[in-house]
Formats: structure tokens, C-alpha cells, sequence
């Protein structure tokens, strides 16, 4: 990282970690990085000390005088007008006001909101996998599913922050309710947790004491059904709410990010098998879909990216 750029204090706040780091606003590169476990279950002022704690950790650095705005990066969804965040996987935030409270820990710096899946699509549109794309869909799919779009050439988070919001259109008509208030939400039958819970009642049993989607994946590399059943199921989901997407804005590539995506192509080739049964019009047949590539950096490069974009850099 240059000594002389300038630098963003971005934080990633997600149902499971909230993490920090210092961004170069030229390069994208990361230092300085800290993270804090999220309270999710806890009261929201508890949520809030955990990304005051973060930022606190930043301003310590003597890098942090080259600081000129600050990113936010949430789990949504998001009100970017008013700079309130109601994350569906933390329960104690509901209208919570985080840029007024941000604000104020971080005075004369100007602050910037923007959804997880945004903020992911930015990074990726930035220095990642859909970097020369003029239509790209990039998605989050972990412990909840999110996403954004890139529109001729440019990001667009639509007027509240969160278009593209993929993760809570409906693809089950007669589904299970959603926290979110829907039914049948992409969110419900793809998510690491949907997955997990999936093979858990299907009556697949771990090794040991880990029954999270990783291990799902794990036995499903392995070859066991039930496991690939979950995954297949998942990756049905996907194909389905991708392909609706392409029709309506008509993408050249999808690019999948977050811990499922991890799984390889334990994931990605089922959904590549479904999507030849869903995406079927002329101009989506070529939709091509290929896992991120920034990783754990995409939730914090894609909140510094979206602020400077703000800035008009």
C-alpha cells in the first residue's frame, strides 16, 4: 500500500463477525485489519459496541490520519436515506440509526452506508471477478443471502441501498414463512443455515460436533446423498431467482461470493445443471456464473469502494 494514498476506515458488519480494516482508496489493498465476534442475539446498543470497539481499534493506527471517509458495509436491509440498518439476522437492530451513531465516533469524517450484497458487488466490480462487466449480478451466499447489480457500467443500489436484494424474493410459492415477513424466500432454502437444517432433517449426522454447511459440503464432496441432496436443493433455489434476475435486466455474469460459495463445485455444478433448466430465453442462455474472488476482503473493500463512489472519485 502507498504511504501517501488516502485511506478509508471500512467496517463489514455481518450476523456472525464485524470486522475492520484500513483501505487504500487507489488500490483497494487492506491493513490494519481487526474483527469482533457480532452479538446477534443480544440488544442492539450490545451490536453497536462490538463496531464502536472496531473503530476504535482503527483510530489507534497512525495511519489513521490519512482517513477521509468512513465505509459501512451491513447485513440488510438497509434505509440508505437515512442511514438506518434492519438486518434480518440481527435481531437487535430494527431502524437502528448506525451512520448518526457512527457520527459521532468518528467527527468531520463524512460516513457511508451501504448493504452487504452492495458493498460485495462493488468490491468485486472493482478488483474482482466481475471487474470489466457492464451488467453483473454479485451475490452473498452465507449465513444469509444478499446481492447487488451492476447496470451499464455502473453500481446501482437503487434509492434506499438496496437493489439487488436477492436474497428475499420469493422462489417457493407455498413456502416456509421468512423472518423478513415473505414466504418462500431465496434466503429460506439457500443460506448456509437453510442447508444445514436441510440435511439435519433429512437425518444427515456429522462426524463429529460440527453441523454447520461446511461440513454438509464436506460430506457432500464425499459423496453422501443426503448432503448432496441439500446442496442440490440449494443450488435449485439459486438457479431460480439468478434466472429471474437475468430476464428482467438482462446480465452477462453472475458471481458468487460468501462461505457457501466456498464449497466449489459441490455448489456451483448443480446450480450450472439448473440454470439450463430455468434460464432458457435467448438472452440468458449464455449467463455465465463464476465464484468470487476477493473472499473474506469483499465485505470491506466493497464498503471503502461504495464510499468513495459517494465522493465521486
Amino acid at each position: 500500500m502507498s504511504s501517501e494514498q488516502a485511506l478509508v476506515a471500512a467496517v463489514d458488519i455481518g450476523g456472525t463477525k464485524i470486522a475492520g480494516a484500513l483501505v487504500g482508496a487507489e488500490d483497494g489493498r487492506l491493513s490494519r485489519r481487526t474483527r469482533r465476534p457480532t452479538p446477534a442475539a443480544e440488544p442492539g446498543e450490545a451490536v453497536f459496541a462490538a463496531v464502536a470497539e472496531v473503530l476504535a481499534e482503527l483510530a489507534g493506527a497512525p495511519e489513521w490520519a490519512r482517513v477521509e471517509r468512513v465505509g459501512l458495509g451491513s447485513a440488510g436491509p438497509v434505509d440508505g436515506l437515512r442511514g438506518l440498518v434492519s438486518p434480518v439476522n440481527i435481531t437487535g437492530w430494527r431502524d437502528f440509526p448506525l451512520v448518526a451513531r457512527v457520527r459521532e465516533l468518528v467527527p468531520g469524517l463524512p460516513v457511508v452506508l451501504t448493504g452487504d450484497g452492495v458493498a460485495m458487488t462493488a468490491a468485486e466490480h472493482w478488483r474482482g471477478a466481475a471487474r470489466g462487466h457492464r451488467n453483473a449480478l454479485c451475490m452473498v451466499v452465507s449465513t444469509g443471502v444478499g446481492g447487488g447489480l451492476v447496470l451499464d457500467g455502473a453500481l446501482h443500489p437503487g434509492p434506499s441501498g438496496n437493489a439487488g436484494h436477492i436474497g428475499h424474493i420469493s422462489v417457493d410459492l407455498d413456502g416456509a414463512p421468512c423472518p423478513c415477513g415473505g414466504r418462500g424466500c431465496l434466503e429460506g432454502l439457500a443460506s448456509g443455515t437453510a442447508i444445514a437444517a436441510r440435511a439435519a432433517a433429512a437425518g444427515w449426522r456429522p462426524a463429529g460436533d460440527d453441523a454447520s454447511a461446511t461440513a454438509v459440503a464436506a460430506a457432500a464432496g464425499q459423496g453422501d446423498p443426503i448432503a448432496l441432496a441439500a446442496f442440490d436443493r440449494a443450488a435449485q433455489a439459486l438457479a431460480a431467482g439468478i434466472a429471474a434476475t437475468a430476464a428482467l435486466v438482462e446480465l452477462e455474469v453472475v458471481v458468487i461470493g460468501g462461505g457457501v460459495a466456498q464449497s466449489g463445485e459441490v455448489l456451483f455444478g448443480p446450480l450450472r445443471r439448473w440454470l439450463g433448466s430455468y434460464a432458457t430465453l435467448s438472452f440468458v442462455q449464455g449467463l455465465e456464473v463464476r465464484p468470487a474472488l476477493l473472499g473474506g476482503e469483499a465485505g470491506l473493500v466493497g464498503a471503502a469502494a461504495a464510499a468513495i463512489r459517494a465522493a465521486g472519485r
